[in-house]
């Protein structure tokens, strides 16, 4: 069976060349095609023998995944992806259009088992986990179909990036890697809704991203309603290993939290959330629900200013989140299902 070339490392691909006879050079070479020049047939690798490329074509194929829907916002270019897998899934990644720079929101899983009420991606089901190359390929699919180059990544996309530890791990050092994406360990971040002792054991391996709490609520009582996760990992352990990760990391964590009408964006739920984040170094993001669930409102614009200027007062950076792509079904996994309802 044909083996994904964005599945291997670096000192992986050198060894399985090694083992095909081919010299480490040819590594490099393959390499700078496919990271660089964005070539994915071998056939067109012209620095290579026709006996090496015809070697490469039988053991080997570049899992770009295939376009099969692509939605651009009219307001800021803000694109969406639906993409279908070697076996038939589909995935969904997002690119964003800042100032001087493009972020990729991608995917880790095909579906979500963590199944939060206000997600898309969970109301679909949860069906495996992306392998590393699946990962990395989102990106090259959104460069070559969007001709950018992307600088800055989230796992924010489909699924729960800790629940694939190891293969989400090992897409970041393909990332990483000089000879491969080349992106800065700072410019990616990881965003969770909360495993206690992954966040810790990325502390501990010193992975060297960024990472962001999908925290959205600041009590128990009203997070077990809207993350069922919650029920096996309480908010205070959760804390507890935002504490532990800060005091090994010595980094900044971001603070998702989902602004919900009448449900946690009262005064109280600002004071309760400052309360429970004391001592901490987090900035926290702000953002007006998605309409996925119909029983779900944005508060007014007053009502999460007030919420914002409550958590400065205590002394807590804040922001709104400046929406993107509103135009378009631009929260992840609202593409997929409509997709999937078509068939």
């Amino acid at each position: 069976m044909k083996k994904n070339l964005l599945d291997f490392e670096y000192n992986e691909l050198v060894e399985y060349f090694k083992n095909l006879g081919l010299e480490k050079y040819r590594a490099d070479q393959v390499l700078d095609w496919v990271y660089k020049k964005r070539v994915f047939d071998f056939e067109n690798m012209t620095n290579l023998s026709k006996e090496h490329r015809n070697l490469l074509k039988e053991k080997l194929f570049v899992g770009v995944p295939k376009l099969l829907d692509m939605q651009i916002s009219k307001i800021d270019r803000t694109t969406k992806f639906l993409w279908e897998l070697k076996d038939g899934n589909t995935i969904e990644s997002v690119a964003l259009f800042h100032s001087g720079r493009v972020t990729a929101c991608i995917s880790t899983q095909v579906g979500c088992p963590v199944k939060c009420s206000f997600c898309a991606t969970g109301q679909s089901g949860f069906v495996r986990n992306l392998s590393a190359g699946e990962i990395v390929g989102q990106i090259l699919g959104i460069e070559i179909n969007r001709k950018v180059n992307v600088g800055n990544v989230v796992y924010m996309g489909m699924g729960e990036p800790l629940l694939n530890f190891d293969e989400t791990l090992k897409s970041i050092r393909i990332l990483n890697h000089k000879k491969m994406l080349n992106i800065s360990k700072r410019r990616i971040t990881i965003s969770t809704v909360g495993i206690p002792e992954k966040i810790m054991e990325l502390a501990e391996k010193n992975v060297g991203v960024r990472l962001a709490l999908s925290l959205h609520a600041p009590t128990n009582f009203k997070r077990d309603q809207i993350i069922p996760l919650n029920r096996k990992y309480s908010i205070d352990e959760l804390i507890y290993s935002i504490k532990k990760y800060q005091e090994t990391t010595g980094d900044r964590v971001t603070i998702e939290y989902i602004l919900i009408k009448e449900f946690n964006d009262y005064p109280e739920d600002a004071e309760k959330l400052a309360e429970i984040l004391k001592g901490l170094n987090v900035f926290v993001n702000l953002i007006p629900v998605n309409p996925v669930n119909p029983d779900f409102y944005r508060p007014s614009h007053w009502a999460m200013e007030r919420f914002k200027q409550i958590l400065e007062r205590h002394g807590i950076e804040s922001e709104i989140r400046v929406e993107k792509g509103t135009d378009i079904d631009a929260a992840c996994g609202q593409l997929r299902r409509r997709n999937l309802k078509s068939k």
